[in-house]
């Protein structure tokens, strides 16, 4: 059974969605920043900009944590919302129980830039922690919801051009499925309060432009995972997106990729961004840090 904390927060993501998904897309980006008040404020972390290939980035510093190792974190939105500063406190936890630094950054949105800008200035930044020294064994790529998405694509674009991969990745409730054909799009959509099949696909169109919906890089459903990175995904049990997450483990796992899924029973999408505040999100945080901690060798 879901804390009182968790059900208390589904009131607030129900409303949440009818206020900001009706307005106009300047309007949505302003009422996500009220995600970012979610979770509690993380002690200690400090906060300081950079650019990482191009494009702004933020590092998150926990005290005492590794500078040596880090997380490229890639925020959620559909492509088209979100930013940094959405998940900054959730980023900020990261930090705290990876014991590393993170690195949250500030890619390119829909539809200003479609597809396939995301997934350029994720492998930039990629790129450019290399070029700043960090051993692909002492990275880690994490994200959630489009960010898990596009964790995911960054793997199969690094993959694609040759690059090394990073120790591991991270995604949180992934999108990848831009046409919405999981099983769950519709048996969990009494459950799910704040991700449905419409505002999905507004989305997807936005973000695709004219690329094909099935492009691995945009669809990472559709992605070959031979030679990948090992994957360490989470969603909740009451997500219409749980199948984009289970589809996808299996996918990587019949390809030879290692990989762990965890299903949290009757949480809602991207529930860690509540970290502090539910224990279901902070016992969720805490399993990130073990993994990294056990990827990265901290």
């Amino acid at each position: 059974m879901a804390s009182p904390q968790a059900e208390a927060a589904k009131a607030r993501m129900k409303a949440f969605r009818e206020v900001v998904f009706q307005a106009t897309l300047e309007q949505q980006r302003d009422g996500l920043l009220l995600m970012a008040e979610a979770a509690t404020l993380p002690e200690g972390v400090t906060v300081s900009e950079t650019y990482a290939g191009g494009c702004r980035a933020y590092w998150n510093d926990a005290p005492g944590g590794s500078k040596d190792h880090v997380v490229l974190y890639l925020h959620g939105g559909g492509y088209v919302i979100g930013s940094p500063k959405t998940h900054e406190r959730l980023v900020g936890h990261i930090a705290k129980a990876a014991g590393c630094r993170v690195l949250n950054v500030d890619y390119r949105l829909a539809p200003e830039h479609p597809h396939p800008a995301a997934v350029t200035d994720a492998t930039n930044a990629y790129t450019w922690l290399l070029a700043q020294g960090y051993r692909p064994e002492r990275i880690v790529i994490s994200g959630d919801s489009a960010g898990g998405g596009l964790t995911l694509a960054t793997l199969l674009s690094l993959r694609d051009k040759g690059l090394p991969q990073p120790a591991a990745a991270v995604p949180l409730s992934p999108w990848t499925d831009l046409e919405g054909t999981g099983d769950s799009m519709d048996s969990n959509a009494p459950n799910d309060f704040l991700v449905q099949r419409d505002g999905l696909q507004g989305m997807a169109a936005e973000f695709l432009g004219e690329a094909n919906p099935r492009d691995p890089l945009a669809a990472p459903l559709y992605g070959d995972y031979h030679g990948i990175a090992p994957l360490y995904i989470q969603v909740g049990g009451d997500e219409t997106l749980l199948d984009d997450s289970t589809r996808v483990a299996a996918k990587a796992q019949a390809d030879g990729c290692e990989v762990r899924i965890d299903i949290f029973p009757e949480m809602q999408h991207v529930f860690q961004v509540s970290v502090g505040n539910i224990p279901e999100a902070t016992d969720a945080v805490q399993r990130i840090g073990v993994y990294i901690r056990e990827k990265l060798g901290l």
